[in-house]
């Protein structure tokens, strides 16, 4: 990989892109757009108030397949935390080298090695969203419609460290259950009371219970509030709770509890609302994703190695179209969301290679079948 390209990653790399900084999410993608401009692309803006733009640049369009590149603009790091580039013969470190500026890099340098083969890029198209980092609460609305359009989709997170492609991710919800009992004074008064912290106490224990570990369901109470003082029967509690599932069964059978675990009361004279939802779904292998891995195999000469990861991305959100949908096509690299993360030269250099070869068999009709 030629050092100016490592001078443009740096260029990007040095913008400060966290998820609530429209300005810096912005800037990044208006240079990202340059970029893609030069390739032929046109650009559809979809413009935000409160976060970054998305941007959807679409080649041109022809009958047969078409694929999607997804990539997200945002970092999970505020101003004046980490903002350096920095290299060494191994590696490159700084905010988004490997989450994901990096991985939105291979994407472009690949398209740029098809662009100089064939003069045009055709139903190829990358779609950049800017609130990843943060559950993509807005985007995932956007991609998911988009991603109907598609018959593939390679999604630009990190690789394995083995380089490693991701063919399953759990889905995963957010919830609060918000707790109203009564107030009393816990001397005088103890009997006249409804405590909204023991109520919340039992809740806590049966959704806990609905975790399977076997299934690799786990339902999390990650936060507990309540109460006034100790001398005060609590009057309100809230729990804050995640679910995360590799089955759609599963996720149905949680959620299913969580209702009745919310609509029954174990201390009298309180009540309980439930909110929140599911925010990305599961992204399970099917035959359509399996066929995909096969038809690269095969066309590349090689043997893709693949995982299943805990963690979600977009992927999830495109995946749940239908789509074949296969993640991890960035570098490899670690200490992401920390002031240590770095990216691997060398998976640079392996990752543009594979997804350049990719993009030419798709372009010379490989996929058609």
């Amino acid at each position: 990989m030629p050092q100016q390209n490592f001078d443009e990653l740096k260029q990007i790399i040095e913008i400060n892109s966290w998820t609530k900084n429209k300005a810096g999410v912005d800037e990044n993608g208006e240079i990202f757009a340059s970029w893609m401009h030069a390739l032929g692309y046109k650009e559809e803006v979809y413009h935000r108030e409160s976060i970054g733009n998305h941007l959807h640049f679409i080649s041109k369009h022809k009958e047969g397949k078409k694929l999607l590149l997804l990539g997200h603009l945002d970092t999970v790091f505020p101003p004046d935390t980490f903002e350096n580039f920095k290299e060494d013969e191994e590696w490159i470190y700084g905010p988004g080298v490997c989450d994901m500026k990096g991985g939105n890099y291979v994407a472009l340098e690949a398209l740029r090695h098809t662009h100089e083969k064939f003069g045009t890029i055709e139903n190829i198209d990358f779609l950049l969203v800017s609130d990843e980092e943060t559950g993509s609460d807005d985007s995932k609305y956007l991609s998911g419609e988009l991603g109907k359009a598609y018959d593939y989709c390679m999604v630009f997170e990190a690789a394995g460290v083995k380089d490693e492609v991701v063919i399953g991710r759990k889905g995963v919800g957010t919830f609060f259950v918000d707790i109203v009992g009564k107030a009393a004074h816990a001397g005088n008064h103890y009997t006249a009371g409804a405590d909204a912290n023991l109520e919340a106490a039992q809740k806590l224990m049966a959704l806990v219970a609905l975790t399977n570990l076997e299934k690799q369901t786990t339902v999390n109470v990650g936060k507990i509030s309540g109460g006034i003082g100790a001398n005060t029967i609590s009057p309100k509690a809230q729990l804050t709770f995640e679910l995360r599932y590799t089955v759609a069964d599963e996720r149905d059978r949680v959620l299913k509890a969580v209702d009745e675990i919310v609509a029954e009361n174990y201390v009298e004279g309180t009540s309980s609302t439930l909110s929140g939802g599911i925010q990305r779904d599961v992204m399970q292998p099917s035959d359509e994703q399996s066929e995909f891995v096969k038809r690269i195999n095969k066309l590349c000469n090689i043997e893709l190695a693949t995982e299943k990861r805990g963690g979600v991305s977009d992927a999830n959100v495109v995946s749940a179209q239908g789509v074949a949908t296969l993640d991890g096509w960035g570098p490899f690299g670690d200490g992401d969301h920390t002031v240590h993360e770095r990216a691997s030269k060398q998976s640079f250099k392996e990752r543009i290679a594979l997804v350049s070869e990719i993009l030419e068999h798709f372009s010379e009709g490989g996929f058609e079948n």
